[in-house]
């Protein structure tokens, strides 16, 4: 507990690591590129590009994970991941007016949709269309004086086209993708804005772990695997497949997790995290109590700010499916505070994602192939 309270103190400590002008750059440019589930190829195309000159080697998986590999040839091996997918929507029915209804594609939360502006990724190119939503004043004259409630089965997109035929001329199909068009901007205080924070900012700093590693010609006494996983958002699928297929002796995944200092969270539930702290780590099953243990040593020693919290039965995150692959993976949950997960605008502070980098690079300097991890 003394552990705990010594890194909170620390918070208004300075990170060290320096987000320069062309990685904040890549930054947003990643951010604002769609990468709905299960069609993430254009995102990790961006990210190979600006990860490839950090790594020795890199390869994609069947259904487009990404890896860049520091000592390929190395026997042991770590593993550094993210994900890159965000929750989007299905065009699953047009009707004879040209509306079009949708189905989830991930965890997509309906109850923000009205009223946003959409990309409909069809055949022949993006269109843009909005999320109809009665005006306030029809909604005042329902008889029963009831506000109507947004649900997935009422919403509709609106794309300008007065039929099912013009609809399809644009190339819209069913099966078509939707993804918000909001992007990355910033506010007040080192704040940043933009949907899919949840989990690109953990691509980004992957990335930047790598980009520190050879800006300071670091030599890893093992194989570094940076990972950017496909489909989390629909079951971890893409964590499961590449674990299978690195078989790593080490894992540590990055991902977001809650900010519980805003109205309406629940922090007998969810804990007391607060962007601009530090990252998180947590306590829970899948995650392995020493490695656990080492990465709060590191963060104790480079006075890192962290911030801890529990899970149950389960992370949610692709800790699991690394943890549980194979003969068992030995994993640990770094995790960055975020506002308003799953909306356009999901929140981040700047100190958070230095931190974060930081945490991950001084862990990866302590571990070794001789790191014991046993239990016993």
């Amino acid at each position: 507990m003394a552990k705990e309270k010594k890194n909170k103190d620390k918070s208004t400590k300075e990170p060290s690591v320096v987000l320069t002008e062309t990685a904040m750059g890549f930054f947003k440019n990643y951010i604002n590129n769609p990468s709905p589930v299960g069609f993430e190829s254009a995102g990790q195309k961006l990210w190979l590009e600006y990860l490839k000159p950090y790594v020795d080697t890199h390869f994609t998986d069947p259904y487009g994970t990404a890896v860049g590999v520091i000592n390929p040839d190395a026997p042991f091996k770590v593993v550094i991941e993210a994900h890159a997918d965000e929750i989007s929507w299905f065009v699953n029915y047009i009707n004879d007016q040209g509306l079009i209804y949708l189905k989830r594609n991930g965890g997509v939360d309906h109850q923000v949709a009205p009223a946003k502006r959409v990309l409909v990724h069809g055949k022949k190119g993006p269109v843009k269309a909005v999320f109809g939503w009665p005006a306030i004043h029809t909604r005042i004259g329902n008889p029963d004086h009831k506000e109507p409630q947004p649900r997935v089965d009422n919403l509709f997109l609106d794309c300008g086209a007065r039929s099912k035929k013009e609809v399809e001329d644009l190339g819209i199909h069913i099966g078509s993708v939707v993804t918000y068009e909001e992007g990355y901007d910033e506010l007040a205080y080192d704040y940043l804005i933009g949907r899919a924070f949840d989990n690109r900012v953990g691509g980004f700093m992957i990335a930047e772990v790598a980009r520190l590693l050879k800006q300071n010609k670091k030599k890893l006494p093992f194989g570094l695997y940076i990972v950017n996983a496909v489909q989390e958002e629909i079951g971890l699928r893409g964590a499961e497949m590449i674990a299978r297929r690195i078989k790593p002796n080490i894992a540590i995944i990055t991902d977001v997790t809650h900010d519980t200092n805003t109205p309406m969270v629940n922090k007998i539930i969810e804990g007391d995290i607060w962007c601009g702290k530090g990252p998180s780590l947590a306590y829970g099953p899948a995650v392995h109590n020493k490695l656990l243990n080492l990465v709060q040593d590191v963060a104790e020693k480079a006075e890192i700010p962290v911030q801890m919290r529990t899970v149950s039965r389960s992370t949610g995150t692709d800790t699991d499916s690394f943890a549980y692959a194979n003969d068992g993976c030995p994993s640990v949950l770094i995790s960055i505070p975020l506002r308003y997960m799953h909306t356009t605008v999901e929140m981040i502070h700047k100190k958070d994602i230095e931190n974060t980098i930081l945490l991950m690079y001084e862990t990866l300097l302590a571990l070794t192939p001789q790191t014991n991890l046993s239990y016993l």
